[in-house]
């Protein structure tokens, strides 16, 4: 079920949505106004924002460039309803960013739809289907953003290990509903110990990214991890999980016990500019990733040139011209020269196509 927030002081609006957004069963319509309304997207994220311009004046301009302002928020979708007598209110808000904009008096059917409209599109395009979190495009859309940012940034990526073998002997409902876990594990942890800024989001499958400031990226990755370590117990079958294995088959149809679905958190501290590129940190998170499935406590770092010499395999460090006095260079001044086919963020992200290709660039 989605959230829909609208902001203004009467009940004009959010008496018709509550009538019959409410009565699909589908959404949720929030009622707020000025800073209250601000904290609740900031820290729900509602699949869409009205704004009544009528009652709310100038707050409202300040409340839209405070939501475009934030990685969270940048990419929910704004309604406006403003007055049809003054043209300039309508050039300005979309000059802001919103998405649409109703003058009023306004037919009540064609406001519903117009809404409907900008719903059907946040489930098609933007948030993950499976789970209520922003889904792969406003992943790399918040990425590209941090990239070009001067303030340091940390990029966690989550993983589930031996997730299939769990899918495949408890069934995709019961793997889904991990999943649903791990992201509501992540909203939930960031809540009570991120940043307010901080972004959650669901690449796809079992994999989840988290954007924090580097001072805050080992405590949530290690509250992540326990939290998931409690509360994901309850998946098994008593005989399984007092086995600490599941029973399944291999690839060759060969019995086979597989350890419990565990979570790995690769972790990329962009503080000293090791990455300048999506594709470049594309790389280094997966790196992070891989190395972190072989930590024992399922957490790896690369927060300096260091780190990125040591999470290669051989010939792979050798290739690094680094030393204690070396100038942190972007990866394209290393004369590596690679290039990444463009794919889905999914695939990039997660894949070890990526590594082969960009390894493949890396051999002398």
């Amino acid at each position: 079920m989605g959230n829909v927030l609208v902001v203004e002081d009467n009940s004009l609006i959010s008496c018709i949505l509550q009538k019959h957004l409410e009565s699909d069963g589908d959404h949720t319509v929030t009622v707020l106004h000025g800073e209250d309304a601000i904290q609740f997207a900031l820290r729900k994220m509602p699949q869409l924002v009205i704004l009544n311009m009528t009652s709310s004046g100038s707050d409202g301009e300040q409340f839209i460039q405070c939501l475009r302002a934030h990685a969270r928020t940048m990419y929910i979708p704004i309604i406006v309803v403003g007055a049809a007598s003054d043209p300039g209110a309508k050039v300005r808000a979309f000059r802001m960013g919103v998405d649409d904009y109703i003058a009023t008096p306004f037919d009540s059917e064609e406001f519903l739809e117009r809404v409907r409209t900008q719903l059907r599109h946040v489930q098609q395009v933007m948030l993950s289907r499976l789970i209520d979190l922003p889904g792969a495009f406003q992943v790399e859309m918040t990425i590209k953003c941090k990239l070009t940012g001067q303030e340091p940034w940390s990029l966690l990526y989550l993983d589930l290990d031996n997730f299939k073998a769990f899918n495949d002997t408890y069934g995709f409902l019961a793997g889904n509903e991990l999943i649903r876990l791990v992201g509501r594990i992540c909203r939930r942890v960031v809540y009570e110990y991120g940043n307010l800024e901080d972004f959650v989001g669901h690449v796809g499958g079992d994999d989840f990214v988290v954007v924090t400031t580097p001072d805050r990226a080992r405590l949530l990755s290690c509250r992540i991890i326990a939290a998931y370590k409690e509360l994901s117990q309850p998946f098994y079958r008593p005989e399984d999980l007092k086995r600490g294995t599941i029973s399944g088959v291999d690839r060759k149809g060969r019995p086979y016990q597989f350890p419990l679905v565990s979570l790995s958190i690769g972790i990329v501290n962009n503080q000293p500019y090791l990455a300048h590129s999506l594709q470049e940190i594309s790389y280094l998170v997966a790196e992070a990733k891989r190395n972190a499935k072989r930590s024992s406590d399922n957490i790896y770092y690369i927060s300096s040139s260091h780190d990125v010499a040591n999470c290669f395999d051989q010939p792979l460090v050798s290739a690094l011209p680094l030393s204690a006095s070396t100038t942190i260079l972007p990866f394209s001044a290393l004369s590596w020269e690679w290039e990444l086919s463009k794919r889905e963020l999914v695939h990039a992200l997660s894949g070890e196509e990526a590594r082969s290709d960009y390894e493949l660039h890396l051999r002398p």
